[in-house]
């Protein structure tokens, strides 16, 4: 048996670790088309933009670890086909793998802004170790900067290249920050927390075209209002894309990423997907969801291995993702409904606070910021489905880190 892992993000890299764990003795070939060891995504715009000139990739294992547990890593070529019938993979360099088990851990892409004017240089996207060096040599203080989306991605770059004395503008084309995540309080709040450092955010607000100024000095970012933004750098943080097109070329079911049952093999049982370019039905959103977080593709790999090695259990991890904007975190246990009921607890001025939501006046799901111990709490809540409700958390004085607490003592 040989298991050929496509991509090295932190879901491949999470199944090649959890097969050896597992007692997974055959050949395990991963292939990533990109050059570096495999290395941790988030610090590209949660913590490395706010150092300039220290791009240092974080590995995500040493490099020994690929050695020491005879894992076969292919670094800088891409997977180019997928021949089901015969189990091989085709690379661009004319290798041909073969598998008994195939792994779709191919991640995402930014998502083309798809406007006149989107591959003039200046205007950068930011996913991968060489997105991010490119935008850093590109970056100096007092450099005007428009960035297109107010998502996790727009708003952890707009922070860490205004504390690096960027004039930040953020082109939002939805009616509020991170509206895809979080409730209507926290965009609220992170929109009022990044106008208070001097971001000027726009929402309501689609680029339409990119120009540049004569003489091709700077950008002109066009919007559909009609507005001119002269720009150094423009910065794509709109969303990202499944990278899906080698699944769906390899006749796999597709819908905005690979889709996958509940023990995440896809419609060819000798094929699973993970991550980010995986589509899964989720029994915390109540519907298919595909989730673009660290939490999800290392659970996801842990699972995968284990549907490998004869595992038949449905995967129901609780969703979490963070997110760091200049001086405030925020964690996310669940998920956002747009129809939650909501109770906010804390100091909301004092810049700590959590947003609780509810469905049928069950928690759901937590948004803390600078809360980590109530982030805690509500993982734990959620994990163990420590039952937690509207009307208990309106009470006067009620803590979630109390009241979970009390309820696992009183299991135990």
């Amino acid at each position: 048996m040989t298991t050929v892992i496509i991509g090295g993000g932190q879901a491949g890299v999470q199944v090649a670790d959890s097969l050896r764990a597992g007692g997974y003795g055959e050949e395990i070939t991963m292939v990533t088309d990109e050059a570096p060891w495999p290395y941790q995504r988030p610090p590209l715009s949660k913590e490395l933009m706010n150092t300039a000139g220290a791009i240092k990739p974080l590995p995500l294992r040493p490099e020994m670890f690929f050695c020491d547990n005879d894992i076969n890593l292919v670094r800088g070529t891409a997977a180019t086909g997928i021949d089901r019938r015969r189990q091989t993979v085709r690379l661009a360099d004319g290798q041909q793998l073969p598998y008994s088990q195939l792994v779709m851990a191919t991640g995402a892409r930014v998502r083309p802004l798809g406007i006149a004017g989107a591959d003039l240089p200046g205007v950068f996207g930011l996913r991968t170790l060489e997105d991010a060096k490119r935008l850093e040599s590109a970056i100096r203080p007092g450099a005007k900067v428009v960035i297109v989306g107010a998502g996790f991605i727009g708003l952890e770059c707009a922070s860490g290249l205004r504390a690096l004395g960027c004039d930040i503008i953020i082109l939002e084309s939805g009616s509020r920050a991170m509206k895809r995540t979080s409730s209507p309080v926290m965009s609220e709040w992170f929109a009022e927390a990044h106008r208070s450092t001097g971001i000027d955010l726009k929402f309501e607000e689609r680029i339409a075209r990119i120009d540049t100024t004569p003489g091709g000095q700077q950008l002109v970012a066009l919007s559909t209002l009609g507005n001119r933004y002269e720009a150094d750098v423009v910065v794509c943080g709109n969303g990202v894309m499944a990278n899906d097109t080698l699944g769906a070329k390899a006749g796999l079911d597709v819908d905005d990423g690979i889709l996958v049952d509940s023990s995440l093999r896809t419609s060819d049982p000798k094929i699973v997907a993970v991550g980010d370019c995986a589509r899964f039905p989720s029994v915390h959103a109540g519907t298919r969801a595909r989730l673009e977080s660290v939490q999800n593709a290392t659970a996801q790999g842990r699972h995968a291995a284990s549907t490998i090695l004869g595992g038949t259990d449905a995967y129901r991890a609780v969703p979490w993702f963070w997110s760091v904007q200049g001086k405030n975190k925020l964690q996310i246990a669940g998920i956002v409904g747009a129809n939650d009921r909501r109770i906010t607890v804390g100091q909301p001025d004092e810049g700590k606070f959590s947003v609780m939501n509810f469905q049928r006046n069950i928690l759901t799901s937590v948004e803390s910021v600078n809360q980590p111990a109530v982030h805690m709490a509500a993982r734990r809540a959620l994990e163990h489905a420590i039952l937690v409700t509207y009307d208990q958390a309106v009470e006067p004085g009620f803590s979630l880190v109390t009241a979970t607490k009390a309820q696992q003592a009183s299991a135990a």
